[in-house]
């Protein structure tokens, strides 16, 4: 761009910034009408312009600094809060970033009406200038949003990633002083920091003195799984709890042998039934069998 033309530019931008701060009220209620803004804040119409007069005055801060093309202009960093929560609440409407991007486009309409109409030569080049400088000020906004969007949408997946977490892996009280945590499927680094947070909650909430974890459902057992497990039991020992392993079957036991991992300090047994029968006997509680034929009423 040649010296000449950039400072054209420059001067577009900055008129444009003059413009979305001087008609920072009427450009607000006519988008508070659109979409992206009306179907957000549904309680009140006040609420919803002053979400948009917020957007205007980043977009003018934008356009007084000349950077109408960057998405990292820190004039779109007051924006982005109010953008964050629009974009999240169209996401879970089932709008893709791309829907709600194009829902942001349509707000240059408005503002270009008013734009021509203030203009005493609306073909002019000048007017052609500002308007260019808009459209593009607008675009650079859409991307911010889709920006914005994908975010929202990726912390969404991740707090429901680790509330279904929490779901699979429940912490179960099976007797006075006894929880366990069943586990079934894969362990991997998050999983296995959820069981160790939900299992010293419960023994803290509970008073257990002895902690079952059983991996009977678990389907292969490796070097980092096995350092889970033991980081595991070291903090429940810490919180005063006995921790049992249960449910290694006879080809997990082959993988630990081979992996070279010491469990010689762990308390393990072959079912959760023979743990429960373990950490009950540790404290008085004798468990028998009941003979054949005989009524337990």
């Amino acid at each position: 761009m040649r010296v000449s033309e950039r400072a054209e530019a420059e001067s577009a931008a900055r008129e444009l910034g003059v413009f979305l701060e001087r008609r920072r009220e009427q450009i607000a209620q006519r988008w508070a009408d659109a979409p992206l803004f009306r179907t957000v804040f549904t309680v009140s119409r006040d609420e919803a312009v002053d979400a948009c007069k917020a957007v205007v005055d980043a977009l003018a801060d934008v356009a007084s600094t000349g950077r109408l093309e960057d998405v990292a202009a820190p004039g779109f960093d007051s924006a982005r809060e109010q953008l964050g929560r629009m974009a999240a609440s169209r996401a879970r409407s089932g709008h893709t970033p791309a829907q709600i991007a194009d829902e942001a486009a349509g707000l240059r309409t408005a503002t270009a009406e008013l734009l021509r109409g203030e203009s005493p030569e609306p073909s002019g080049e000048d007017a052609r200038e500002v308007l260019l400088a808009l459209t593009v000020l607008m675009g650079t906004l859409r991307l911010v949003i889709m920006e914005t969007t994908v975010n929202a949408g990726e912390e969404l997946i991740a707090r429901q990633r680790q509330q279904l977490l929490e779901v699979a892996t429940p912490v179960i009280r099976l007797w006075e002083g006894v929880v366990a945590v069943p586990l079934i499927g894969t362990l991997d680094s998050a999983r296995s920091q959820v069981v160790m947070e939900s299992l010293l909650q419960a023994i803290v909430e509970q008073r257990a003195r002895y902690a079952i974890l059983d991996i009977t459902g678990v389907p292969t057992v490796d070097s980092l799984v096995a350092q889970h497990l033991m980081k595991t039991v070291a903090a429940a020992r810490l919180m005063g709890a006995e921790c049992v392993v249960s449910g290694i079957r006879p080809a997990i036991a082959q993988t630990i042998v081979h992996l070279g991992i010491d469990l010689g300090t762990v308390v393990t047994r072959s079912s959760l039934a023979d743990a429960l029968a373990y950490a009950l006997s540790r404290q008085g509680i004798e468990v028998s069998r009941r003979p054949a034929g005989v009524d337990p009423r």
